[in-house]
C-alpha cells in the first residue's frame, strides 16, 4: 500500500491488510470502468461521477463528489452493505462490482441463484444473510457461474428495453472481465 492508498482509505475501518488490499483493488477497478463525470439522458443513473449516480444520492453533490468521498461511499454503502468481507475471496470482485452496476439486490440474487445450482438451498430474496453467507463459503460458487449470470441479466434488460442496447457490449466485457 502506498501513500495515495493511505490517504484514501483513511478513517476507514478493515478486518485486515488483505481485506483493505482487496477492497482497494476492486474499488481502483470500478472507478476505470465507471470514469469521471457522465450525464447520459438514457442512462437510468442519470448524473454519475466516479459511478455514484444523483438517482441513488438524490441529495448528493455530484458534479462536487471527489474520489474519496465515492471511496467512502463505495465501501459503507456497497462492500459493507453486500458483507464481501465476509464472502470467498474469488468472488468478492465480482461481488463489488455487480453491486455497484447492476445493485445489491441483483447481485445478492445471482449469488444466491448461483449457490442453489451447487446444491445449495436458499430462497432466492436478493438479501445478504447468515444462510448467504454461510452457503457461500460451504459451496464456494464459481465465478464463471456468476459471471455468466450477470451477462443473461443484462440480455433480459436489453431484450425489455432497447434503448439501453448501447450499454449491452461495456457491459457484457465489464462481466466477463471481473
Amino acid at each position: 500500500m502506498n501513500e495515495i492508498d493511505e490517504l484514501l482509505v483513511n478513517g476507514i475501518a478493515f478486518k485486515s491488510k488483505d481485506e483493505m488490499a482487496l477492497f482497494l483493488q476492486a474499488v481502483y477497478e470500478t472507478l476505470d470502468r465507471e470514469g469521471y463525470l457522465s450525464n447520459d439522458s438514457i442512462d437510468p443513473g442519470g448524473l454519475t461521477k466516479w459511478g455514484i449516480s444523483k438517482k441513488a444520492y438524490p441529495k448528493l453533490d455530484i458534479r462536487g463528489l471527489t474520489k474519496k468521498d465515492a471511496i467512502k461511499i463505495y465501501h459503507k454503502d456497497y462492500w459493507k452493505k453486500c458483507r464481501i468481507d465476509d464472502l470467498p475471496d474469488n468472488i468478492k470482485g465480482i461481488m463489488f462490482d455487480g453491486a455497484v452496476n447492476q445493485g445489491i439486490s441483483r447481485i445478492v440474487r445471482i449469488l444466491q441463484h448461483t449457490i442453489n445450482r451447487k446444491g445449495g438451498a436458499l430462497v432466492v430474496d436478493g438479501k445478504i444473510g447468515a444462510q448467504t453467507i454461510s452457503q457461500a463459503v460451504k459451496y464456494k460458487p464459481e465465478p464463471n457461474r456468476m459471471r455468466a449470470y450477470r451477462v443473461k441479466f443484462y440480455c433480459d434488460l436489453v431484450s425489455r428495453k432497447p434503448e439501453l442496447e448501447k450499454y449491452y457490449y461495456g457491459w457484457y466485457k465489464r462481466a466477463v472481465e471481473v
